[in-house]
């Protein structure tokens, strides 16, 4: 009796853990059967090249900007152009742009369905719409002639980014042969904007204004005088040139970076991380499941010198362009922001719509009073320094940054903000690498596309 009973006992183990196994394959099923059925090696989606022989990648105005061809091979947009400028965004048929839909949307381009698998009765593949509009991934590309960097512009209301420029880029219908080895092309598979960090220069100043504004309740009264050079601790942080006598909007607007070491060292490295760590610089976001590079930050609290460096944004500092774009929408946006996304919708071949990207927020990022006060000074900016006549029709608060890299080479050029129009709430950020000075250069940047955005020019 007894053995029969541990019999008993053993088979309802086993036929308990055949029952989890099953659960567990069929929520992994669930969650990641498309990702399986896209596989590479699966011949009923790739050709005998390696290439995804099913689905059409299209921009949100329904510009097809990647299809397959009747021989089944990958085919482009006509326009060389805008092949490079959306390359990060489609991919290459070769599946080494991590972040091309061509590889990281390829089971929404494969029509996978829980029922059916890759095999669908109502054709072969999906079409996936980006939220991007190719026509400002062109002017951007443009606008960076040639130029290393990033150019981002998103809605913080709903997520969608509408634009997204990595350089460099190559035509993926004729990659050149010496891609790999070209300095050139250094980086070119890399999407600088989700994936880069970067010294951030002076669009750093941003958050430790928002913690000044926080901690500091004489900040709006004082002044200081600014020379060129401020001892800090044991050296001296420096400036481009003298800029005199400044208020707290007026260091924002002249950018001075004797001032904001002196407000770095008094919040302390504590208070400093804090901010950075709220303001999401050192997060990793998920973009349509692309995640994001998280930005680093030190801050020796052992030497003042090097904790107001860090506050004028050099030193160890890196962040991510994606990052501090989604940070200037939750300033734009009282506090919090949609979460960037790249997947508008797909559709079948019977044009119905099997998956919409719903929009995400983050938490809070700035308080809404500290958020509103910071954006007032960034419209000084650009009244008092940028120049407003470069942005017509536009409500917009901006910083720039110039990243010092060493090493003998130019420094970044930054130029980040966003607009407070009705009808056009966008932030945007614009990275130019080794490009100099951040208004000039970067800023030129945003102005042109900004500009297609806002007013529909080229």
């Amino acid at each position: 009796m007894k053995k029969i009973e541990r019999r008993a006992l053993l088979c309802l183990i086993l036929a308990a853990a055949l029952l989890a196994g099953l659960a567990v394959f069929c929520g992994r099923y669930v969650l990641f059967g498309g990702r399986w059925a896209s596989f590479a090696a699966n011949r009923h989606l790739y050709n005998s090249q390696g290439q995804l022989a099913v689905g059409r990648v299209l921009d949100r105005d329904g510009d097809v900007l990647s299809w397959v061809d009747e021989d089944g091979e990958r085919a482009y947009y006509a326009n060389e152009t805008v092949r490079r400028a959306t390359l990060h965004a489609v991919g290459d048929a070769q599946g080494k742009i991590g972040t091309g839909a061509l590889t990281a949307f390829a089971d929404k381009l494969s029509g996978y369905n829980l029922l059916t698998g890759a095999y669908s009765p109502l054709g072969e593949g999906n079409d996936l719409y980006l939220t991007l509009d190719a026509r400002y991934n062109y002017i951007a590309y443009q606008a960076l002639n040639g130029r290393k960097g990033a150019v981002g512009v998103y809605n913080y209301k709903t997520g969608e980014i509408l634009c997204m420029v990595s350089a460099p880029s190559y035509d993926p219908l004729n990659p050149p042969a010496d891609l790999e080895e070209n300095p050139q092309y250094e980086g070119a598979y890399i999407n600088r904007f989700l994936s880069g960090t970067f010294v951030p220069g002076s669009v750093y100043k941003t958050v430790v204004l928002a913690a000044a504004l926080e901690n500091i309740p004489d900040l709006s009264t004082r002044t200081w005088t600014c020379t060129g050079s401020t001892q800090v601790g044991e050296g001296a942080v420096t400036c481009p040139h003298a800029h005199g006598e400044l208020d707290i909007s007026g260091a924002l607007a002249q950018s001075c970076n004797g001032v904001f070491a002196q407000l770095a060292v008094e919040l302390g490295a504590d208070t400093l991380a804090q901010y950075t760590r709220q303001a999401g610089l050192e997060s990793s976001y998920k973009v349509s499941g692309l995640r994001t590079a998280a930005g680093q930050f030190t801050f020796d609290s052992t030497s003042d010198l090097a904790l107001g460096w860090a506050g004028v944004g050099q030193g160890d500092d890196l962040v991510n362009p994606c990052a501090l774009m989604v940070y200037m929408g939750a300033v734009a946006n009282g506090g919090k922001a949609a979460v960037p996304r790249l997947v508008l919708k797909t559709e079948n071949a019977l044009g119905a719509i099997p998956s919409l990207s719903l929009t995400g927020s983050t938490g809070r990022l700035i308080k809404s009073d500290t958020a509103q006060a910071l954006a007032e000074m960034m419209a000084n900016n650009v009244a008092e320094t940028y120049g407003s006549g470069r942005f017509p029709n536009m409500d917009i608060c901006a910083k720039s940054g110039t990243g010092e890299v060493g090493g003998g080479q130019a420094p970044n050029a930054w130029f980040t903000g966003f607009l407070r129009n009705e009808d056009a709430p966008y932030a945007f950020v614009v990275l130019v690498e080794n490009g100099g000075g951040g208004a000039d250069v970067a800023g030129t940047v945003a102005a042109r596309v900004l500009d297609a955005v806002v007013n529909g020019y080229e």
